[in-house]
């Protein structure tokens, strides 16, 4: 079982940058592809991005696409996102999740396809 801890939240002002990590224990973390998602008060976790086990293909959700970027070192079991441009829109509590099974597509169709989430790390955009 995989167990994942975030961190690099913060409060930043529009326009500025913020690098999230995720660390994974366990020794499988390489076969898993890995997804962020986020969550801001009163509204449903959503799909923020997701990377394969190859490291090379990645999926975006629409609203963050060109300004986030998903990295993953599987030698330091460690997935990254870096996040430029941010926008007030973007304040949400960010949690990182393995995708769970195998059916395509392979970034999964939301939540039900992702599990051991993490505890989420706190991202604030605001002047």
């Amino acid at each position: 079982q995989v167990q994942l801890v975030e961190s690099g939240g913060g409060l930043v002002q529009p326009g500025g940058s913020l690098r999230l990590s995720c660390a994974a224990s366990g020794r499988s973390f390489s076969s898993y592809h890995m997804g962020w998602f986020r969550q801001a008060p009163g509204k449903e976790r959503e799909f923020v991005a997701a990377i394969h086990t190859n490291a090379f293909n990645t999926y975006y959700a629409d609203s963050v696409k060109g300004r986030f970027t998903i990295s993953r070192d599987n030698a330091k079991n460690t997935v990254y996102l870096q996040m430029n441009s941010l926008k007030p829109e973007d304040t949400a509590v960010y949690y990182c999740a393995v995708r769970w099974g195998a059916q395509a597509p392979w970034y999964g169709r939301g939540t039900a396809d992702f599990g051991s989430w993490g505890q989420g790390t706190q991202v604030t955009v605001s002047s």
